[in-house]
């Protein structure tokens, strides 16, 4: 799928595409549909030209019931035909809807989503809603426009004419809304995903934005936003329903004039009141399709730009997998000649680490703000890809890895902590269905708050509400580091893990990182206070994203460098401010 922008016709095979036997049934049962459509045309033909000159009640009443089943039937059609339209979009969703949330959950780092936020959901509900509506049927009726097009030849040359510049015309109007409507449904896109992007934002601080007072700033801003917004909608609004008015009136028009050949011939006995009324009937199912096309193009628009986006996210962040299911790993980490950038830049922040820890040990990273401490912690459990150099965990680069064999083999404790909604046990197992109770309390006993649970009312079960609302920082953090610990992943990566809590908190860390050494992994520690490197046996000094200094921690801080890294002094300075 292209990340171009795509002609409505190209979006429409490419999402049906998949589920061809629904589309053969969706196309014989449209066949079908328009040859019964012709049912209100001969209708009308046998009563001008057989009962009312006949004056006979019996034949009257068999057309009618001929007709009316028709009728039925074709209704009963359309049904099954719109039933098998809203099968496909729950089964787009199903195709889709698993890739697209873990796109969002699963590749935080990738500039493409950091982009998007929730728009690919959005996009998801988008295409589902249009391919389950009535845009899709003109699809399957529009080759049928010249197979009306050609009876309305065979009542009458003239009356053919007729119809087929009303279809041209309307054609014109199509082609119209889709040069009106392409760029502004593209600045929509842009001003709402900017517009969603404000109103997340501000949820997410809105304590933040409370006790400082900038609400109103932030709504001005808002505001603003939501002007260009509302503008652009009323603009594509404005054009969509001109044109579908315009189209509805030329279609009016253009059965008037259809009915003024028509009695324009009877008058000159060159047809039939039977011929007038019916071709009438007949062009305007011709040009129905093409007014339905006008009349959904916000919604092709909007599927097709959604398809657009979609494609492009999930190619860029699609994961080949791998064949071959690595073992565990058990004896080292090493990272070689790693460089470092954010999603999506060039300029790397971690420029050439290198250095390797064997099972048992861990490590303590310390250096300034903005060292680049955060970023080799992103690296080294793989969520940021390298510009070079390379991580691996007994001797296979984690490139060789399943995303979620690797996780189930790594504990990670961010420096932002956000918990989920559900109970401590839920987020203790990673939302783990198989998850044991004897698993859950091993990590919640490694983290030291198997006490601190058990003292709620409902403990484990306790439910901790949207990102972990109930609970406060520092129970936040080490619930967190629960779930690091979760099933003793081999390799532990802690950011800034003491940042929220107090002296029993510490002491449960360092309890923890030396769990985790005892039992033959491999803990990394991001810290700025010296609490945190109690337990680590190795240092790596950063500045600048490069390293300073590596070795065993008693010689690196006993080491003496420039004043401006020097691992002592810098703890000490952190930790006095912090007090």
């Amino acid at each position: 799928m292209s990340k171009r922008t795509q002609p409505p016709t190209t979006f429409l095979l490419a999402a049906l595409s998949p589920f061809r036997t629904a589309v053969f049934g969706i196309g014989l049962t449209s066949c079908i549909v328009n040859l019964l459509a012709l049912t209100g045309s001969f209708f009308m033909l046998q009563v001008y030209d057989r009962v009312i000159p006949g004056r006979s009640l019996p034949t009257l009443v068999g057309l009618i019931i001929i007709a009316g089943t028709l009728f039925a039937f074709q209704g009963a059609l359309e049904l099954l035909r719109s039933l098998l339209l809203a099968r496909i979009g729950q089964s787009t969703d199903e195709r889709f809807g698993r890739q697209v949330f873990r796109a969002l959950a699963t590749v935080p780092s990738d500039e493409v989503t950091a982009r998007q936020g929730v728009q690919p959901v959005r996009d998801l509900d988008t295409i589902r809603g249009f391919l389950s509506g009535p845009g899709p049927t003109a699809l399957f009726d529009l080759p049928w426009m010249p197979f009306y097009l050609g009876l309305c030849f065979l009542f009458h040359v003239w009356i053919g004419v007729t119809a087929t510049v009303g279809a041209l015309l309307l054609v014109g109007l199509t082609i119209l809304a889709e040069a009106k409507s392409r760029e502004s449904a593209r600045q929509a896109a842009v001003i709402g995903a900017e517009r969603m992007a404000l109103a997340e934002a501000a949820r997410r601080n809105a304590e933040a934005v409370t006790a400082m007072g900038f609400g109103k700033s932030l709504a001005r801003r808002w505001a603003e936003i939501n002007d260009r917004f509302l503008a652009n909608h009323l603009r594509a609004a404005n054009v969509t329903n001109a044109l579908s008015t315009l189209s509805r009136i030329v279609r009016l028009m253009l059965q008037s004039a259809v009915l003024a050949v028509g009695a324009a011939l009877v008058i000159r006995q060159e047809a039939t009141g039977g011929i007038m009324i019916a071709s009438s009937i007949l062009a305007s199912r011709a040009l129905a399709p093409v007014e339905l096309v006008i009349g959904q193009w916000k919604g092709f628009t909007a599927a097709r730009q959604s398809w657009s986006r979609l494609a492009s996210s999930l190619a860029s962040t699609a994961e080949a997998k791998p064949n071959i299911t690595l073992p565990a790993p058990r004896s080292s980490l090493k990272a070689e000649g790693l460089y470092l950038a954010a999603a999506g830049a060039t300029l790397a922040i971690v420029r050439n680490v290198s250095f390797e820890l064997a099972a048992g040990e861990a490590l303590g990273i310390i250096g300034p703000s903005a060292s680049g401490k955060s970023s080799l912690a992103r690296g080294i459990t793989g969520l940021w890809q390298p510009l070079s150099g390379t991580v691996r965990l007994d001797q296979a680069s984690l490139a060789q890895w399943d995303r979620d064999d690797l996780g189930r083999h790594v504990g990670y404790l961010p420096q932002e902590v956000s918990l989920f909604d559900g109970t401590i046990a839920d987020n203790i197992a990673r939302f783990d269905p198989q998850a044991s109770s004897e698993a859950v309390i091993a990590a919640a006993r490694a983290a030291g708050i198997y006490d601190m649970v058990v003292k709620f009312a409902d403990g484990f079960d306790t439910r901790i509400g949207e990102q972990g609302m109930v609970l406060s920082a520092g129970q936040m953090q080490r619930v967190a580091l629960a779930r690091a610990l979760y099933n003793d992943p081999f390799l532990v990566v802690l950011d800034e893990p003491n940042a929220n809590l107090d002296s029993e908190g510490d002491a449960a860390l360092s309890r923890a990182i030396m769990g985790v050494r005892e039992r033959g992994g491999i803990a990394i520690v991001i810290a700025h206070r010296p609490s945190a490197l109690a337990a680590v046996d190795k240092v790596l000094v950063l500045a600048a994203g490069e390293t300073k200094a590596f070795g065993p921690k008693e010689d690196v801080l006993r080491a003496t460098s420039a004043p401006s890294v020097s691992p002592v002094r810098l703890l000490h300075k952190v930790e006095e401010a912090a007090q």
